[in-house]
């Protein structure tokens, strides 16, 4: 069995780098999550309607959309506990639509489920967090409403591209191949 869940942490060439060192993290997929598709963009005499939003239609930061990864993990391997918790190592949880030198909505962070019964677990998972802070979290919480896949060029980017801009150290990554390891 496996279980899926959507994470948004600022640009999604790192988070999704982060996550798919993850033991237990088995198919990652970037995208966008939770904008408006109705939204007019002006792209010509009276604007189009954004039906499947590109990335330099997010990128104006006028969809609501944000640059989301699409996790699939074992949760015998992975509990979803364990892996929102690895989450929160990776992202700046206090600052709001902005992750690094990233900054606008499309930057912000977000943990989108679609099994309800993940809430739970999310929201004990993130009260913890909030303790270690004095200021509040901006991490939304929400059902997932829309993720469209991005394109190709954007999957598995920092695989393609090591030298690539990535706002994450690279000692992020290698804590990650070592969290969850038994």
């Amino acid at each position: 069995m496996t279980k899926t869940i959507f994470l948004a942490g600022g640009c999604f060439w790192g988070t999704q780098h982060y996550l798919k060192q993850i033991n237990g993290v088995l198919e990652t997929q970037t995208g966008f999550a939770n904008g408006n598709t109705a939204e007019k963009q002006r792209s010509g005499p009276g604007g189009v309607v954004v039906e499947r939003p590109t990335y330099e239609q997010v990128y104006t930061d006028r969809t609501g959309y944000a640059e989301t990864v699409r996790v699939v993990y074992d949760p015998d391997v992975l509990p979803l506990r364990r892996l929102v918790e690895l989450y929160f190592l990776c992202i700046e949880p206090t600052s709001l639509n902005r992750q690094g030198e990233d900054e606008g909505t499309r930057y912000r962070t977000g943990i989108y489920y679609i099994d309800p019964a993940d809430y739970g677990t999310i929201d004990d998972v993130y009260r913890e967090v909030q303790h270690g802070y004095s200021s509040p979290l901006t991490v939304e919480v929400e059902p997932l409403e829309t993720f469209t896949p991005a394109s190709e060029y954007h999957q598995d980017y920092l695989d393609k591209h090591p030298d690539g801009y990535c706002h994450l150290p690279e000692a992020l990554f290698e804590m990650a191949r070592k969290a969850n390891k038994k």
